[in-house]
This record gives structure tokens, C-alpha cells and sequence, in this order.
């Protein structure tokens, strides 16, 4: 099979297609023929060293895929041959045969690609255990979400809409129409706007209940001080490592420099308590290594259940293309979901 494979730490050149064997089929898995696999954020720290979880190189990554079933093993009842299936894997997605428990598959809707169902498993899964799970979002409470444009941002702003939340999004202003159209209520332009003070004025002071943030580090200290009491901040990522072109570009160099920031007391413990404030961490991946994915995705299956999410896909690149969607994410170009295609 051909697969997408990281031949070593550094720039969207370290990615090139080499052929593999094709994997095995054992009890209770299924092997799939890949239609389309995510590119993640994670991907792109991964490939400059800076993720910790990611397999050393040579490896293949992809956190997740959708596809056909292409053979099951013994002891596999709930999938068959031919079944449109869509799924999470730790690592190895973006290859052209992919084999996982049949368990961590699920159906395709009808009215899904397989392109639109490669969308759904690490960014509505990880939008539903910020805004839910975690965040305990309800109707009529005030989020901020920020990248609002990108993957995980519209998956969020979808499930904030359907719950009812009012919703402010950042994303440069080039991305506006798009966002307002996912449900962004207050779209607000970053680059131009400090986006605390903003929020600030649109609320007439109060604040927001919550706030799911990938950005890093500079953010996180102007995210706590518009928190409302009783708000929670829900921090997954640190996107500010990926944006710069090389392995150790002076903004790699920057961003870890700034790095002790996001562990450092910059909130007081006595105001988080008479506050009632909430700083939370989240990592997707330790979080399906400890408890599974299972509740979440049952969750997210009563949404795709009942039409009230639609992924929403940015660019599709094919595997010898995969370096430049690194570069496409890297650019912050795309609105939604950036895919690989065999």
C-alpha cells in the first residue's frame, strides 16, 4: 500500500509517499480502503519534533480516516465488507489500508462523502469534550471560540449553535462571512483588534462563560481576564508552535520561549475560588487512551443522527501533496477541514 510517511523532524518536505505492507487483519479489526484521512494540527508538531505522543520517524501519521471496509477478522458482527466506516486511529490514517478495531468504527451517513465523514472523528470529538464534556456549555450562555475558521472552530461553532449559545469567534477578517454563516454571532478580527478588549465592549463588560482555546500561551492570560464569574477556560492546543516554517525558525524559537507562560501561576488560586473560575487542560488523545472515545462518539452520533452537523471541508489535497498541505494549514488559509486523499 502507499502511505504518507514522515521520514524525519523538520520542514512539509520531511513528508514523502513510500509503499508499505499492507496491514493485517486480526480478531475483532476490520482493514479499510481509505477514501480520505484528517490533517491535524498535532500532525504539524509532530513533524517538527515538538509532539510528544507521535511515534518516532519513520512513521506514518492521520488521526483519523473514512473509507470502505475492505475484510474484518473473526468475531466481527456489527460492520461487514463494503460498509461505508469512519473512524479514529492512533496514528498511521493516512496510508491507503488502515486496520483498527471494528468496535472504533462507525457508519457513514447517507448524506456524507466519505470525505465529509473523514472531518468528523478528532474535530467534533474534540469541540464536543471542550464545549460539553468539559465546558458544560448551556442555551443562552456566551462562548468564545477561538480560530473559529479551522477545523476544530467550526465544528465547535456548529455544536455551540445547535445548543444555543451567542457566539464570538476570532478568524482574520478575510474569513468573517464564512464563520457568520457556521453561526458566529460576533465575529472578531485578531489581527487588527486586541480580541479581549472587543469582547469586552460587545458584552458591555460582563465577560463570557467559556472559551475554548488552541492558540498558546499569549492568549491564555487575556482569555482568563474576560471570563465571567463562573466562566471556564478549556485549553487543547498550542498552535503558536506550528506556525512557523522550519523546525527552529525564529517563531518556533519565540513560541518556546514563551512556553513556561502557559504553566506559570498567571491566575490567582484565591480568585479561580470566590470567582468560581475554571482553567482546564485538554488532550484528546490521552483522553481516548484512558477512557475511550465511546462516550463522546455516542454523543456526536445522536447530532450526525439527526442532520444537525455538516463538516465542512476546506481544501483536499492528494498524498504526493501532502507537504503542501502542511503549508496550507501552516498559512491559516483554510476555513474548515484540510483532508489527504489516496
Amino acid at each position: 500500500m502507499r502511505a504518507v510517511v514522515l521520514t524525519g523532524s523538520g520542514g512539509p518536505e520531511k513528508l514523502v509517499v513510500e509503499e508499505r505492507p499492507d496491514p493485517d487483519v486480526g480478531p475483532g479489526e476490520a482493514r479499510v480502503a481509505v477514501a480520505a484521512a484528517g490533517v491535524n494540527f498535532a500532525e504539524l508538531l509532530a513533524r517538527k519534533g515538538l509532539y510528544p505522543d507521535a511515534p518516532k520517524p519513520p512513521c506514518v501519521l492521520g488521526y483519523e480516516f473514512a473509507g470502505v471496509v475492505e475484510s474484518v477478522g473473526a468475531e466481527v458482527d456489527r460492520i461487514a465488507t463494503g460498509d461505508r466506516v469512519f473512524g479514529p486511529t492512533m496514528f498511521g490514517g493516512q496510508a491507503e489500508l488502515v486496520t483498527v478495531g471494528a468496535d472504533e468504527l462507525f457508519p457513514v451517513p447517507d448524506r456524507f462523502s466519505l470525505e465529509q465523514a473523514a472531518a468528523v472523528p478528532v474535530n467534533y470529538c474534540t469541540a464536543l469534550a471542550a464545549l460539553v464534556e468539559m465546558g458544560g456549555l448551556r442555551a443562552g450562555q456566551r462562548v468564545l471560540i477561538h480560530a473559529a475558521g479551522g477545523g476544530v472552530g467550526t465544528a465547535a461553532t456548529q455544536i455551540a449553535a445547535e445548543i444555543g449559545a451567542e457566539i464570538f469567534g476570532t478568524a482574520s477578517r478575510s474569513k468573517h462571512e464564512a464563520i457568520r454563516a457556521q453561526g458566529v454571532d460576533h465575529p472578531i478580527d485578531y489581527r487588527n483588534r486586541d480580541f479581549a478588549e472587543e469582547v469586552h465592549e460587545l458584552t458591555a463588560g460582563e465577560g463570557v462563560d467559556l472559551i475554548i482555546d488552541a492558540q498558546g500561551p499569549t492568549s491564555f492570560r487575556k482569555d482568563y481576564s474576560i471570563l465571567r464569574p463562573g466562566g471556564r477556560l478549556v485549553m487543547f492546543g498550542v498552535s503558536e508552535l506550528q506556525q512557523s516554517r522550519g523546525l527552529l525558525s525564529p517563531r518556533t524559537l519565540g513560541a518556546l520561549v514563551r512556553m513556561p507562560l502557559a504553566t506559570a501561576p498567571w491566575w490567582k488560586s484565591l480568585n479561580m475560588i470566590t470567582e468560581n473560575k475554571g482553567v482546564m487542560g485538554l488532550n484528546l488523545l490521552d483522553w481516548w487512551k484512558q477512557e475511550g472515545l465511546g462516550r463522546l462518539a455516542a454523543r456526536l452520533n445522536e447530532y450526525l443522527d439527526a442532520g444537525k452537523l455538516e463538516p465542512l471541508i476546506s481544501k483536499s489535497f492528494p498524498f504526493d501533496r501532502a507537504p503542501e498541505a502542511h503549508r496550507y494549514i501552516e498559512s491559516r488559509q483554510n476555513i474548515g477541514k484540510v483532508l489527504l486523499t489516496p
